[in-house]
């Protein structure tokens, strides 16, 4: 390349578009120009209105022309992989539009026309991979939509209207910095971080004496038939909390003295260290 000139991209003529051009199963007259090196949109092209699907996906293409609604006949529209900053307001002439891909270019929310709402026949909307932070208001009215793609932008929160598309089944919001999702990850590190509340079985010769007649006096409500501290003991109510016990040594858990001796085991839970406790066994 001659050094101080740019790259011209791939030039497109009439008769290469033409050859281009294929039906498809359903009838419908496609033009694919795919991953060509396009850097500006193919003028040729305004001479193939008639054309039912257009591919200009994985090219250059920076912008689009003004009278891009000339393409009144279009159904689908796949322009993703390009290097769009903004969108003509005349994307709004293209009433029949069914499917549209906008996906992976530089779009900013100031670059998206309020025309938008005007393709009241839209049932796939693809925005994703862009740099957007709000929608046009007008897009409420796009009551045929049925999915939509957000992902990989910068919203902080689900715009409003989405909620009144009816019809829509498919939303795909993921890799955007929510508010509700940075609020949810903050309580689940919080809620990590809380000490846990465990319930262990320990020999009465583990604990001091204190503890050990509060878990008796506990034991006695119990057999008494009071259900209430036996659902504060699973936490299936309000929680019971009394001074911290040792929680139960590993190796203490598999000691075959307790098999023997049930009536000397007690229940309870671990809120924090007693340190009179012992922590060894009886030899």
């Amino acid at each position: 390349m001659p050094k101080g000139k740019e790259a011209k991209g791939t030039k497109v003529t009439l008769k290469t578009a033409k050859k281009a051009v294929q039906i498809t199963p359903d009838g419908r007259r496609r033009l694919t120009l795919s991953n060509m090196g396009i850097i500006t949109f193919p003028k040729c092209l305004f001479k193939l209105t008639n054309i039912d699907e257009l591919d200009l996906s994985r090219n250059q293409i920076q912008k689009l022309p003004d009278n891009i609604g000339d393409f009144s006949s279009l159904r689908w529209l796949d322009l993703h992989s390009n290097k769009l900053e903004s969108v003509p307001g005349s994307i709004g002439n293209l009433l029949g539009l069914t499917h549209f891909n906008l996906a992976n270019n530089c779009l900013t929310s100031a670059g998206l026309p309020s025309s938008l709402g005007s393709l009241s026949n839209l049932k796939s909307l693809n925005l994703g991979m862009n740099q957007l932070d709000a929608l046009p208001p007008t897009m409420e009215r796009l009551v045929n939509l049925q999915e939509l793609g957000l992902f990989d932008n910068l919203f902080v929160k689900l715009p409003d209207f989405v909620k009144t598309l009816s019809k829509l089944t498919k939303l795909n919001m993921t890799r955007n910095p929510l508010t509700y999702v940075k609020e949810k990850n903050e309580r689940m590190k919080k809620k990590k971080a809380e000490p846990k509340e465990d319930v262990y079985l320990i020999h009465e010769s583990s604990l001091c004496k204190t503890c050990l007649q509060k878990c008796k006096a506990q034991r006695e409500r119990l057999i008494m038939g009071g259900r209430g501290d036996a659902c504060d003991m699973f936490g299936e109510k309000k929680k019971k909390r009394f001074s911290g016990l040792r929680p139960t040594p590993r190796h203490m858990q598999s000691h075959t003295r307790w098999t023997r001796r049930r009536s000397c085991l007690v229940i309870i839970r671990r809120i924090n260290h007693c340190h009179t406790h012992n922590s060894k066994p009886d030899k």
